[in-house]
C-alpha cells in the first residue's frame, strides 16, 4: 500500500515538473506579431523590364501575424496584409505608375493579403516547407505557395522572445488580371517575392 502511494506521488510530481512541460507537445507553440515597429520585416519583389533588366521594389507598410509550433509543424499559419500603396522601386514617377489603374490600381483596391490554408513539412527538414495559402491582389483571389525556411529563433535583448523566417513565391501578373505590357514588356509576365519576416511571441 505504501508503495502504491510513493509511486503514485512521484509520477504526480513528474507530470508538474519543469521537464514534463518543457516536453509538452504544445510547451512551444505560439502566436507571433510580425516586427513592424522595428524594421525587422521585408517584402520585396522583382520583375523584368522589357526582359532587358531587373526592376526591384518592396512594400514598406504591412501588418501580419503567424503561428508556429516546433512540434507539429503541420499547424504552422500566417496571415498578412500589405497596404499597396507603399510600393517603393526608388523612382516616384515610376512608383506613381505603377500604383495607377494600369497595375495595382491601389485607390480600388488599397490592400493585397494572403492568408494561409496549410504547412507541409519538406521530408527530413525541421526547418524547410511550403507554406499554402490565398492571396488577394488586385481584387483577384488566387492560390499560391511560399517556398519557407526557418532562420532562427530565440531571446532578444529586450525580454521577448523571436522567431525569424524567410520566403520565395512567384505568379503571373495575368493571374490577377493585371496587364504586364503597359510598359513593363511582356516579358514582364511574372513576378519574384521575397518574404523576410521576423515575429515578436505573443
Amino acid at each position: 500500500m505504501l508503495m502504491k502511494k510513493i509511486l503514485a506521488a512521484g509520477l504526480a510530481a513528474m507530470a508538474l515538473s519543469p521537464l514534463a512541460m518543457a516536453v509538452s507537445p504544445t510547451a512551444d507553440a505560439a502566436e507571433y506579431q510580425i516586427d513592424k515597429e522595428g524594421q525587422h520585416a521585408f517584402i520585396e519583389f522583382r520583375i523584368q523590364h522589357l526582359g532587358y533588366s531587373w526592376l526591384l521594389g518592396q512594400f514598406r507598410d504591412f501588418d501580419g501575424s503567424f503561428s508556429y509550433d516546433p512540434d507539429d509543424l503541420t499547424a504552422s499559419a500566417a496571415e498578412v496584409t500589405i497596404h499597396t500603396d507603399s510600393l517603393d522601386t526608388n523612382h516616384a514617377e515610376r512608383d506613381k505608375h505603377l500604383k495607377s489603374a494600369d497595375f495595382l490600381n491601389v485607390s480600388k483596391f488599397p490592400e493585397a493579403r494572403f492568408v494561409s490554408t496549410g504547412f507541409e513539412p519538406k521530408e527530413g527538414e525541421s526547418d524547410e516547407g511550403v507554406l499554402k495559402g490565398d492571396l488577394t491582389l488586385h481584387g483577384v483571389t488566387r492560390p499560391v505557395e511560399i517556398e519557407v525556411t526557418r532562420i532562427g529563433g530565440g531571446d532578444d535583448p529586450w525580454g521577448g522572445y523571436r522567431q525569424g523566417f524567410e520566403g520565395e513565391t512567384e505568379f503571373k501578373l495575368a493571374d490577377f488580371n493585371i496587364d504586364p505590357d503597359n510598359h513593363l514588356g511582356p516579358a514582364s509576365e511574372t513576378v519574384h517575392l521575397y518574404l523576410s519576416l521576423e515575429g515578436v511571441r505573443q
